[in-house]
């Protein structure tokens, strides 16, 4: 990866600590309506939930609204909870507000970005709403890092698509062969960009079985290693 000029990277999961900063919003969300589940226990029963209503929505089986119901119905049915629609609208509308208040980051990612910064031009490649993807980078204080930021909501498809790495790598002006991707989902970050010949890394934040040629790595300071 010597020739590397360009780097992409995902944000939930791989720079943004969206399972800390999620925890928190449920939290607020919780007070403020009312709910005595644990936090805890609740989310022991959503997150395999939410992480397959993601799959849906990259697959365009279900839409952003779809996504944002179901995965929060769904979740409370398990834990003997019902609520009328426009309760799980509003407690939905809350969480997305909520979810950008705190921005811990993934250890690392800071000094991480410190150190690629003078060498490369760094980007983004989200399929996070648009809406609190921005304030989550302004929020967070990585805004900076970024040259280009390409959000899934503005070029119309999600990763693993090869048309949004296609529109990344265009509104960069990068070289696909002097480019890398940095992501923790294997299906979109990675398979999605080795699709149109980018290089990749997984950062394996999931702990995953990945193919033996899969580049990856479990923390983010080893990526400073391959690069």
């Amino acid at each position: 990866m010597k020739k590397i000029d360009h780097v992409f990277f995902d944000l939930d999961h791989t720079l943004w600590d969206f399972d800390k900063n999620s925890a928190l919003a449920f939290q607020l969300m919780f007070d403020k309506f009312g709910i005595k589940i644990s936090i805890d226990h609740f989310l022991s029963v959503y997150q395999p939930i939410n992480l397959h209503y993601w799959k849906l929505y990259r697959e365009e089986r279900v839409t952003k609204s779809e996504l944002r119901r179901g995965r929060l119905t769904e979740a409370f049915a398990l834990l003997g909870e019902q609520f009328p629609l426009e309760i799980i609208d509003a407690l939905s509308d809350d969480y997305i507000n909520f979810l950008p208040l705190n921005n811990y980051l993934i250890e690392g990612a800071k000094e991480l970005l410190e150190y690629l910064m003078p060498k490369y031009q760094l980007h983004i490649i989200t399929n996070g709403f648009s809406e609190v993807q921005h304030t989550k980078l302004s929020n967070s204080k990585i805004k900076h890092y970024f040259r280009t930021v390409t959000n899934s909501e503005q070029v119309g498809v999600k990763k693993p698509n090869p048309i949004i790495f296609e529109h990344a790598i265009k509104v960069s002006g990068a070289d696909i062969d002097k480019s890398l991707m940095i992501g923790d989902n294997y299906e979109a970050d990675i398979i999605g960009a080795e699709a149109i010949g980018i290089k990749t890394i997984c950062f394996n934040y999931h702990k995953e079985r990945l193919p033996k040629e899969t580049i990856q790595v479990s923390r983010l300071n080893q990526i400073k290693n391959h690069i």
